[in-house]
């Protein structure tokens, strides 16, 4: 079962709240404190994300088990540990970017 998490747009503009992902070397605002739960996406230029997922706009869904999920989609980036969520990015059929995001414990708000 998919649930809308965020969407996330990205953007060359530095945005309020910004905070860094060493490891992907992007700036991302909390989709939590947004009020349409955008998340904000300010790539450097020595990002390692390439492709899809640092050139358009993607849509995230809290889903139970990511593997299950994502079958039949081409990966676009593997599943990671980003703290309470492990997220994976991957692309549909027709070409939308899709993240999947599993929580790790209880659900989170």
């Amino acid at each position: 079962m998919l649930e809308f998490e965020h969407i996330g747009l990205v953007t060359d503009q530095s945005k309020p709240g910004e905070s860094f992902v060493e490891a992907t070397r992007v700036w991302r605002t909390n989709y939590l404190e947004h009020p349409f739960r955008v998340e904000w996406l300010r790539f450097e230029p020595d990002s390692p994300v390439v492709g899809p997922v640092r050139e358009r706009a993607h849509v995230a869904f809290r889903v139970e088990d990511i593997a299950t999920a994502a079958q039949g989609m081409k990966v676009l980036l593997e599943p990671f540990d980003v703290g309470p969520r492990i997220v994976a990015f991957y692309q549909t059929d027709d070409g939308a970017v899709v993240e999947l995001v599993q929580y790790k414990e209880d659900r989170q708000e």
